[in-house]
């Protein structure tokens, strides 16, 4: 929320803007292992590749602290799902697979607020002795 201009503020507003600030609460996926076929050249659409992905959402978990409910909260299976799911279509490039899971994530579960997510492929084919490449992205509602 864009806290209201200084003349236009309640009090109301204030307690919402608070409150939403301090209820905030994180949840991480790390390190999710998939092997997949993107890239630009033809043998990576054949061969294949391993990666690790990294999601990590932002919501507002307090009703989930309160319940101890599932349908209170981001259920990290669906993220996992998510996951799995974008990064089995084929992309030429990591930023494509990665705008992909973000919007996902912001269209399947409204609880989310902000998603970042990191998206490695690991020993690419690029020439020389490179543990792995990245793109991370983020996104706020």
């Amino acid at each position: 929320m864009v806290y209201p201009e200084r003349s236009r503020r309640t009090q109301t507003d204030f307690v919402y803007y608070i409150c939403q600030k301090l209820f905030m609460g994180t949840i991480r996926l790390k390190n999710i292992k998939i092997y997949a076929f993107h890239g630009c050249l033809v043998e990576e659409g054949q061969i294949g590749s391993d990666y690790l992905v990294n999601l990590t959402v932002k919501a507002d978990l307090s009703k989930a602290s309160k319940t101890d409910e599932l349908a209170d909260t981001v259920d990290y299976v669906m993220l996992q799902n998510i996951v799995r799911e974008e990064m089995s279509i084929r992309a030429k490039l990591l930023e494509h697979v990665a705008k992909r899971i973000i919007d996902s994530v912001l269209i399947k579960l409204e609880m989310v607020n902000t998603v970042k997510v990191t998206v490695a492929k690991q020993n690419p084919p690029i020439g020389g002795d490179v543990a792995e490449v990245s793109v991370t992205m983020k996104k706020k509602r």
